[in-house]
């Protein structure tokens, strides 16, 4: 069935002044004949470009395109006899122009060498009719004045970035769906990499979650001065510079709180291991000079994106996602931190309706991007009034419990030295990262090494005296 503007062939005449939308018969026919005369390669060009029936706007092409693809499908010859047979057994021969018509599309297209340029042509005018459905909807919502503005505007680029991303809305049928994952479960087993996701760049946190999955909310929760902020950046850092032997990937960074010269500055003085503190004095020697231009050199190849904007709303931010997505391909998105974000729309309600609200959002921007999202998340006063070492529960998320809910991975930071009464109090260096929720693999802590002066985390290789764990 035609899309909004696609009425094609057997639609009613079109009236004096009417726009026909964009397409081109000839290419179409084009595609057909070629279809008819090599269907292994131009039917299999077909459908690696998404090419579904409605991309032909003449009707009768696309119940011909439709018959062919069944037959290819099905692995059965695709050819002038075969095609007409099939037409036939489902009385539409003669509502495409019969066997006559059939012959006309093979003796029209003398050859098939330039079948993906006909291809090309049937792909962007059916692109150009579909921007013209959508813009025309937004259109009819803007004028029927339910919705608020900036609620609109969040659809509608969601729309147009469907669209850029050539998603057809294929379904797939559930055995197609066993066979993807059997060539997925045949690959990790040769490849026998243990990072199914995008590596954070501390061992033993891959280990237990196999990487960061695409679409996967991830949420880490801290008190605060806890260094949540700190192990997002170090993680930012490993992805976009490719640790674990991973290719280097682009990273967006949503900083709510800190401003992006104080972002890089930390990043830069971390990367280096110079302390911030005397970078702000002037108090450097010549090494350590040395150490910040070599990061700088380092960091400056990063493919790290910062928006500093502060107080973002959710429709906001994930529109924003949305265009770094289409124009530096991001794979991996930080927010800092959660409890700073607004959802107008639902403020009114209630700070506990729109955090779920936002919450919401972000899951839907994971899942939407097919990118892993970590955003850094307060814990209320819980577990300090709960017992002295105040080690957090998920209960302790601040505002919601739909975090906890909408969450694929939650980690709650707490570092032992901050509190006397910890056991491991005397480990200054000991930060230890639960890993409380995780909905496809296991729960545990892993203990890293944390250095304040610099604001850096690292896999805990030793104890607290140095020597090795």
């Amino acid at each position: 069935m035609a899309g909004a503007g696609e009425t094609g062939a057997g639609a009613r005449a079109p009236r004096p002044g009417d726009r026909v939308p964009p397409h081109s018969e000839e290419a179409e026919r084009a595609v057909l004949g070629c279809a008819l005369q090599d269907a292994a390669r131009v039917l299999d060009l077909c459908v690696e470009r998404q090419i579904s029936p409605e991309s032909f706007y003449v009707q009768r092409h696309q119940a011909l395109y439709e018959t062919m693809l069944a037959l290819h499908e099905a692995r059965k010859p695709v050819d002038f006899v075969t095609v007409a047979e099939r037409l036939r057994e489902t009385g539409q021969l003669d509502a495409v122009g019969g066997e006559d018509e059939l012959a006309r599309l093979i003796s029209g297209t003398p050859t098939t060498a330039h079948a993906e340029y006909y291809l090309q042509r049937v792909y962007e005018n059916h692109l150009l009719r579909r921007i013209i459905g959508a813009a025309r909807d937004v259109t009819e919502d803007c004028y029927k004045g339910e919705a608020e503005a900036e609620s609109l505007l969040s659809e509608a680029e969601a729309t147009f970035f469907g669209l850029s991303e050539r998603k057809v809305g294929v379904e797939r049928t559930w055995k197609q769906l066993i066979d993807q994952e059997a060539v997925e479960v045949e690959r990790l087993i040769t490849e026998k990499k243990g990072i199914t996701g995008v590596s954070t760049g501390f061992m033993d946190i891959d280990r237990m979650l196999l990487g960061m999955q695409a679409g996967d909310l991830i949420i880490l929760a801290a008190r605060p001065s806890m260094g949540k902020t700190s192990l997002a950046l170090n993680i930012a850092e490993n992805v976009a510079l490719g640790a674990r032997n991973q290719p280097p990937k682009a990273v967006a960074v949503f900083s709510l709180e800190m401003s992006a010269e104080s972002l890089v500055r930390r990043m830069v003085c971390c990367h280096a291991g110079v302390p911030a503190q005397n970078l702000s004095t002037g108090n450097v020697g010549k090494e350590e000079h040395g150490l910040l231009m070599g990061a700088m050199d380092v960091l400056a190849k990063a493919p790290i994106y910062v928006d500093d904007t502060a107080g973002l709303e959710a429709l906001d931010l994930r529109a924003r996602a949305r265009r770094l997505k289409r124009k530096y391909g991001v794979e991996f998105i930080v927010v800092d931190y959660l409890q700073l974000m607004n959802f107008s729309k639902f403020a009114a309600e209630g700070r506990q309706r729109e955090t779920a609200a936002i919450s919401q959002a972000l899951k839907g921007m994971a899942k939407e991007l097919k990118v892993p999202v970590l955003v850094l998340s307060q814990l209320s006063r819980a577990p300090e009034t709960r017992e002295k070492t105040a080690v957090p529960k998920l209960s302790d998320l601040r505002d919601s419990g739909a975090i906890e809910q909408d969450a694929d991975v939650v980690m709650l930071l707490r570092r032992p030295c901050k509190y006397p009464s910890d056991k491991e109090s005397g480990d200054l260096r000991l930060a230890i990262v639960e890993v409380a929720k995780h909905r496809n693999g296991p729960t545990g802590e892993v203990r890293l090494d944390f250095e304040d002066r610099f604001t850096r985390f690292s896999n805990r290789l030793a104890g607290p005296d140095g020597e090795d764990a």
